[in-house]
């Protein structure tokens, strides 16, 4: 089957009992077994463990993938989480793309470090600076393609190469371009990390997050993580982004369509300093963002003239952008990651890797480019 055509049908067949086209909300503790020497039998037991409606979501986002299974989480940290815990021990050594969400850096840096792991966010846009970074106890690497918030790419095929040839399991977060656009599990990535609050939902309805695994053996030590710490997706939201998942496609591309038409009105804008959207020909890996993907993405950023006080100025008086952290929604959204998303990132190693004060990111919308330009227009007109 085609993409699209997966994205409604695979994971969910109608309801055997009552013939819903819709995978039922399995609103349940704990599931009655038939006797003790069939416990398990039909696959469930306690829904920490495992649920009906979670397991359908997980079975769609695999063949999404093209994985060997999934497992879904309460939230897109739990499953940067899961995979860390899956893999790193005290006193083993990970590799972290260096720009990276900050939730992603925190955990790393805040709670993991506590624990005797040791980090280098390296540039994983450079394969011989990862090359360099591997040590002895090296057990993870973990990149981020497009990196949030500067867009910075990395070459997924070549990390993955020399991953194997060390014996590292490679693991990418591929929240902004999604299995549509993106499947690094071809490119020969590990596994494949999702927020799925973000384009999976669509909707700013739930948070949720994801890790396909390329083999079982690699689901079965974050399923074990999953089930050890009870991090597991709940019912409801795994039913809605069920929902959200039947029109990624569509919402992705038009989304991806707006972002192209404003990031070059943004790119002759007298009023801005420099725009950054990997679809543009000016991006500095616009070549490789041609070859391992099949589209560019709705994330946008740009630098007012002026820097943080214009860029600040231009967010609390725009219209039609919400001011709101979060991204991949039908709405379009307006972000300062220095003083949101990235607050905790400390302001040196923020400005190391190009994280710049003045940064203003979009998160681009189903509305009409026409309106969502004009906004934008307006609000720079008054800074």
């Amino acid at each position: 089957m085609h993409f699209t055509t997966k994205q409604i049908h695979a994971g969910v067949s109608p309801d055997p009992v009552t013939g819903s086209i819709l995978t039922p909300i399995y609103q349940t503790t704990t599931y009655v077994q038939e006797s003790v020497d069939q416990y398990m039998a039909k696959g469930f037991s306690y829904s920490r463990s495992a649920n009906p409606t979670v397991s359908a979501l997980e079975a769609k986002l695999t063949e999404l993938e093209g994985g060997a299974a999934t497992t879904c989480y309460g939230t897109g940290m739990s499953a940067v989480q899961a995979v860390m815990l899956a893999f790193l021990n005290a006193g083993d050594h990970a590799i972290i793309s260096d720009v990276a969400y900050g939730g992603t850096y925190r955990l790393c840096t805040k709670i993991l470090s506590r624990f005797g792991v040791e980090f280098t966010f390296a540039d994983t846009s450079n394969p011989e600076e990862v090359r360099a970074a591997v040590r002895d106890n090296t057990r993870l690497i973990f990149t981020e393609t497009p990196a949030n918030p500067t867009l910075k790419l990395t070459d997924i095929a070549a990390i993955s190469a020399i991953a194997k040839e060390k014996g590292i399991p490679h693991a990418v977060d591929n929240t902004f371009l999604t299995p549509y656009f993106q499947r690094p599990l071809e490119l020969g990535a590990d596994l494949s990390v999702h927020s799925t609050t973000k384009y999976m939902d669509g909707h700013n309805a739930t948070v949720g997050g994801a890790v396909v695994a390329a083999t079982k053996e690699l689901d079965e030590k974050v399923r074990f993580i999953q089930n050890a710490t009870g991090m597991i997706m709940s019912p409801m939201v795994a039913f809605l982004t069920l929902q959200g998942c039947k029109t990624l496609s569509l919402r992705i591309t038009r989304q991806s369509d707006n972002a192209m038409a404003i990031a070059r009105h943004l790119e002759s804008h007298p009023k801005v300093k420099q725009v950054r959207y990997p679809g543009l020909e000016s991006f500095a890996q616009h070549e490789l963002a041609r070859r391992q993907a099949d589209g560019y993405g709705a994330m946008v950023w740009f630098e007012v003239e002026g820097g943080m006080q214009a860029g600040k100025k231009l967010m609390d008086c725009i219209e039609l952008w919400s001011l709101a952290e979060n991204l991949g929604s039908v709405e379009s959204l307006i972000t300062h990651p220095v003083t949101m998303t990235h607050s905790d990132v400390e302001p040196e190693e923020r400005a190391r890797v190009g994280i710049i004060d003045g940064l203003v990111r979009l998160s681009v919308g189903l509305e009409d480019s026409e309106d969502l330009i004009k906004a934008l227009d307006d609000a720079l007109a008054q800074v």
